[in-house]
């Protein structure tokens, strides 16, 4: 599986979200690959109407119908359709907070790719939370230019054992198609990545790639 979380990068929000929501959706329709994308709240209600791909939104608050101005609440982003969330991503950590919004995001229906930046708070989540995903992230190298495949794949290794029956992500500097192969035989389920598709110049062409080490 392959999660491109938009982040905010002026590439990927407003407008922009919409036509690359658009582009994951055809090279998904192209190739067969699982693709998925990840948006900021704002940008929910338009990339839902304009994709039939699986939206996840960034994060969520421990919120409900009411009186919560300003949150994003968890049942109403499953009522417009997002199957999940990304929950603990390293630049949102969640602190004592991450265990109320686990249980606010099950409640309400949504899928979980909870984030950790190693093993062992990999093997802690998945005993303690039983997220859908783990998205094991170091964060030394996100948005870099090294992939964790390649700088660090013991920590990928180590996680599979770590998480057992829970299909694990790996994310951090990945780029390309044989980052992806690498990711797999290290026995990972997937991947998240942002910067390498939404900073790129031809996303369609790198999707392409990055599907293709799916196989």
């Amino acid at each position: 599986m392959i999660i491109v979380n938009f982040k905010t990068y002026e590439t990927a929000v407003g407008e922009n979200a919409v036509a690359l929501a658009k582009i994951h959706e055809m090279v998904a329709e192209e190739t067969g690959a699982p693709i998925a994308v990840a948006v900021n709240a704002l940008d929910l209600a338009a990339v839902l109407k304009a994709v039939r791909i699986p939206v996840f939104v960034q994060s969520i608050d421990v919120a409900g119908f009411g009186s919560c101005t300003g949150s994003i609440v968890p049942e109403l982003v499953k009522k417009m359709g997002a199957v999940g969330t990304l929950l603990n991503h390293s630049e949102k950590r969640l602190g004592e907070n991450l265990a109320k919004s686990v249980a606010a995001a099950k409640a309400a229906g949504l899928q979980i790719v909870l984030c950790a930046e190693d093993d062992d708070e990999a093997a802690k989540f998945a005993a303690e939370f039983e997220p859908d995903f783990v998205a094991v992230e170091p964060p030394e190298l996100i948005g870099g230019d090294i992939s964790v495949t390649s700088a660090n794949p013991a920590v990928i290794e180590d996680s599979v054992k770590k998480v057992g029956a829970i299909p694990l992500l790996v994310g951090a500097g990945v780029k390309n198609g044989e980052d992806v192969k690498t990711a797999l035989k290290l026995g990972a389920k997937g991947v998240l990545l942002a910067s390498g598709i939404t900073k790129a110049e031809n996303p369609a062409a790198v999707l392409r790639d990055l599907a293709a080490g799916l196989n």
